[in-house]
This record gives structure tokens, sequence and C-alpha cells, in this order.
């Protein structure tokens, strides 16, 4: 069976984060994925200690998250980190709203410097590539989308595919799975509630109990390089029932 993975920003507001990896461990996952908040400030001593904390509970961070800013600015911090923790796979995974460009030539640029910025992870034998949200498939003035032109300045670096947003861009998941397929290494697995529901998890769902096909959708990923299938919840309620809703749901995909 494919490995599933947490993305453990899902579990921000449920801490601490040694009883989550606990839950994770009991519920059936072997990795998770980790994100700037966990990991960013800590020493050495700190990501052993945490890479402990993993292995005791028979998970891997096999993925993270680092800004665009961190990664170009703390090279050597953040090869670090993902040697310590046991990293494979590198995402940038988001630009703040007053830092995106609004056009294409813009976009164009970012897309080079993801390019540039990809060099000495990829230089160290690791996984690179881009999250999207939602924002990279709004159309552009000259008629392009943002994604088109990031991955056209960054022609070698990955995707992970967040597939939800890409439903909440307005865009066409499995149109998309066809035409990047090829850069797809990671796949976010998320699902949205039926309009007007969950408002209270700003209309995100638990995996399978939501509105996206998943069953078919994880059907067209196994066509693509995608090696690690991340659960994701942006605002759950309840950890515990995200946690073992999701893999219960993977499972039978």
């Amino acid at each position: 069976m494919t490995k599933l993975s947490f993305q453990l920003y899902s579990a921000r507001n449920f801490q601490p984060y040694s009883a989550i990896f606990e839950k994770l461990g009991k519920a059936g996952y072997q990795e998770v994925e980790g994100f700037g908040g966990i990991y960013a400030d800590l020493d050495d001593a700190g990501l052993k200690s945490l890479r402990a904390e993993l292995d005791k509970n028979g998970l891997t961070m096999a993925s993270g998250h680092f800004s665009p800013d961190f990664l170009d600015g703390e090279v050597q911090k953040s090869l670090n980190i993902a040697k310590i923790l046991g990293m494979d796979s590198i995402y940038a995974p988001h630009l703040a709203a007053d830092q995106r460009p609004t056009d294409g030539a813009g976009w164009l640029a970012f897309g080079k410097r993801l390019h540039e910025m990809s060099k000495p992870y990829k230089d160290a034998g690791y996984e690179f590539g881009w999250h999207n949200h939602d924002f990279e498939f709004v159309k552009l003035a000259d008629g392009s989308l943002p994604i088109e032109r990031i991955f056209e300045g960054a022609s070698d670096i990955s995707w992970e595919a967040d597939i939800a947003w890409v439903v909440r861009g307005g865009a066409d998941p499995f149109a998309w799975i066809e035409k990047l397929g090829s850069r797809i290494t990671s796949a976010h697995v998320k699902d949205i509630a039926p309009s007007g529901e969950n408002k209270n998890e700003d209309g995100w769902a638990d995996v399978g109990h939501g509105t996206l096909p998943w069953a078919k959708l994880i059907a067209a990923l196994k066509d693509t390089t995608t090696k690690h299938y991340v659960v994701e919840h942006d605002n759950p309620a309840d950890v515990d029932r995200l946690i073992t809703r999701s893999i219960a749901s993977f499972k039978t995909y």
C-alpha cells in the first residue's frame, strides 16, 4: 500500500506535537511533512530530539516546507534541517500576497528565482519543488496563469500538487495532473466540504468526507511521478477525527 503522510501544519492548534506523533503512528501513518514553524528555530540538539520523537512513533519526516526567503537566505541551515530530520523532498510552499507578482513577466521571474534557489538542494540530492495554492490558477492580463509562468521559469523543479487548492482556484485537477504529471512528486490529499458546510473549518473537510472524487484522483496520480501523498486540512475542528477518518478513506482508494 502507498505510504500516507500528514502535513503537521494541520495540527498546529492541537499541541503538543509529541501527542500528535503518537496519534499518527497508532493510526497507521508512516510519514509526516514538516513546515518552518516546527523546525526553523531549532538548533541541532532540538532537531535531533524531534527526529527521536518521530522515530519512536515509526514516522519519517520525508518532506518539508521552507519559505522561499529561508531557502534563499539560509541554505546551509535548510540543508542541515533536512539532513538531520531525514527528508528526501523540499518544497517552497507559499508567497505572501504582498510579494506576489501582478503580471506574467513577474511570475516568470519568480520561476527563474525558484530555479536558481533549487540548485544547492538538488545538488545535495533533494527533490525540490513548488507547492501551490489557488492564486496560481487565476488568469493574468496576458491570458496566462501564474502556474504556467512559474514552471516555465523553473524548467526542472517539481510540483507538490495541492489538488483542493487547484479546485478552489477554479481549475480542473485532472487536466493539470495530465499536463504536469511528469513534474508531480508529491500531492496534498485534502477535501472540500459541500457549499455552505463546515464554515467553522473554512469550508475544508476530512479526506473522503467532502466533494472531491479522491478515488479517481488517486488513480490519476498513480500514473505520475508522485511519491508522497500528504493528508492536509487547513483548519480542522477535531484533529483526532481528521487523522482517523482521512487514513480510513485513503485505504479504500
